[in-house]
């Protein structure tokens, strides 16, 4: 088969060098790529949103199938283009999107099917915001509405601050939406729950814990992420079942009752507290970093998953993991969530020995004249596999401490409430 894989970021690394193994691919694609994925794929430079464009380079290269990476495509309705060419796509539709696309879509699906999730409103204008606050324990969460790149979650520790989050996203402070939610803050600890699905069934793809934040021990700014283990330590047989039975059974039954059978990845940010878990937010799609040290863990043929997927056959599906732990660590340019500077030269990855357990996925790099250059806020991922999560960590570290680039930032303590605790 000739596959294209459609993202250019760490998590559409991983999902080529995953592929890259499977005996039934002839040609791997990737649209547009990194600097990265040009050493394992084609790249393709096409906007991913550029849908025409994309079905035109399907019809001249013979793609087979199309697997999307990242949120903005699925939510734009890429699957939807697609299936109307009758061409094969591994995502949810434009409609199922929504659970990503709209947190008020997601607030309410919940509300309506009793999936456990924190107290909500949605807000309407500033006035409306100053007497429902009233209400609201600190500290409030306060929600864009659209997709934000992971930036859309204030958590803020006085009425003022809140209400003045309000007030930016009301006025346009992300382009996707200026509708905005306030949320209960619940306690607990943070997981990521996978699972693949076919509209019908569901599997799980494994368990990750990530850590948002930009600085050492969760401090600072919100980011798409600074790197993740996996498994979740947290996630016992016993909460997997109430994940299963209370979460993800009536999302998936809850969407196919709507008219929309959600066929692909299916991502919950899960709040554990007690041993009870409660749904943070949904993705549509693989999280970036816990993709990447999935796939290093992840012992099938992840083309098979998703034709299964695709085809509707998911129930023959059985996941095989390794027994190893893992953990990615995300090197970053200076600045980034904010402002921050690229195309600095990037030396000494060919120095380093990878193998099927310590790897380094790019994500915001680019080739030119046979240089690589940093080319985003979120630049390499070192991705390691050892017998335990400490031991994982020093060897991700020390492949980022080889490797040099101007303004090079990364934390050290990805893993801490497991390994230094």
């Amino acid at each position: 088969m000739n596959i294209a894989v459609i993202g250019s970021g760490g998590r559409e690394h991983s999902i080529c060098y995953k592929l890259k193994q499977s005996n039934k691919i002839n040609r791997l694609y990737c649209i547009p790529g990194n600097a990265g994925t040009s050493e394992i794929s084609e790249n393709i430079e096409i906007d991913p949103n550029d849908f025409e464009k994309i079905y035109q380079t399907v019809l001249k290269k013979k793609i087979d199938l199309l697997i999307v990476g990242p949120e903005i495509p699925l939510v734009n309705g890429i699957v939807d283009f697609f299936e109307k060419k009758k061409i094969k796509i591994f995502g949810p539709n434009k409609k199922a999107s929504q659970i990503e696309g709209s947190k008020i879509f997601m607030k309410e699906f919940c509300e309506e099917f009793n999936i456990p999730s924190a107290k909500f409103k949605k807000i309407k204008n500033i006035n409306q915001a100053k007497d429902i606050i009233k209400d609201f324990e600190l500290p409030i969460v306060v929600k864009s509405d659209g997709l934000a790149s992971g930036k859309g979650v204030t958590i803020c520790n006085s009425r003022k601050k809140a209400i003045e989050e309000i007030d930016k996203i009301l006025k346009g402070k992300f382009k996707t939406s200026k509708k905005v939610i306030i949320e209960e803050f619940l306690k607990g600890e943070e997981a990521s729950y996978f699972v693949i699905s076919d509209g019908n069934n569901f599997v799980p793809i494994g368990t990750a814990q990530d850590h948002k934040r930009i600085g050492e021990n969760d401090t600072g700014l919100n980011t798409g992420g600074m790197g993740a283990y996996s498994p979740s330590y947290l996630i016992n047989n016993e909460i997997e079942k109430k994940i299963k039975n209370k979460i993800i059974t009536p999302t998936i039954n809850g969407m196919r009752k709507k008219g929309y059978p959600f066929k692909g990845i299916l991502y919950a940010g899960l709040m554990i507290y007690n041993s009870e878990p409660k749904l943070i937010e949904y993705n549509i799609r693989f999280g970036d970093p816990e993709c990447q040290i999935l796939m290093m863990r992840l012992r099938n043929d992840l083309l098979n998953l998703i034709l299964s997927s695709v085809n509707n056959n998911l129930k023959k599906e059985k996941l095989i993991w390794t027994n190893e732990p893992g953990i990615t660590v995300v090197a970053a340019s200076k600045g980034y969530p904010e402002k921050f500077e690229k195309n600095y030269e990037i030396t000494n990855i060919k120095k380093i020995k990878f193998n099927s357990k310590r790897q380094l996925f790019h994500a915001g790099t680019i080739k030119k004249n046979n240089k690589i250059l940093s080319n985003g806020g979120r630049v390499l991922n070192a991705t390691v596999l050892s017998s335990s999560l400490s031991k994982a960590r020093k060897i991700a570290l020390d492949i980022l401490n080889k490797i040099k680039f101007k303004n090079k930032y990364f934390r050290k303590d990805i893993g801490y409430k497991v390994i230094d605790r």
